[in-house]
């Protein structure tokens, strides 16, 4: 399985989510199979997406998309990292 890990801020996290759950059909479609959301302990606009998706390739035509960066730009993405991995051991402890 792969993954991406995106890390950014955000202008508003509520106007932000209200996007990117209006997306999911697009994520699905676009290849996307799980996600977690997660936030910085002491900044509740810094964002952390990890999800797990079809391909990288799969992964790196959505969010590089034309479309994906209007997107975001319209949600108030400020600076987004995007990490590319692939899984190679998970657990349960």
């Amino acid at each position: 399985m792969q993954h991406v890990l995106i890390i950014h801020e955000v202008a508003d996290y509520p106007a932000w989510k209200r996007v990117f759950d209006f997306a999911a059909g697009i994520r699905k479609e676009a290849g996307e199979r799980s996600y977690q959301l997660l936030r910085y302990e002491n900044d509740a606009n810094r964002i952390v997406h990890f999800s797990a998706w079809t391909s990288i390739a799969d992964a790196r035509r959505f969010f590089e998309s034309p479309r994906l960066v209007q997107i975001r730009r319209d949600a108030g993405v400020k600076a987004p990292e995007f990490i590319y991995l692939d899984a190679i051991e998970s657990g349960t402890l």
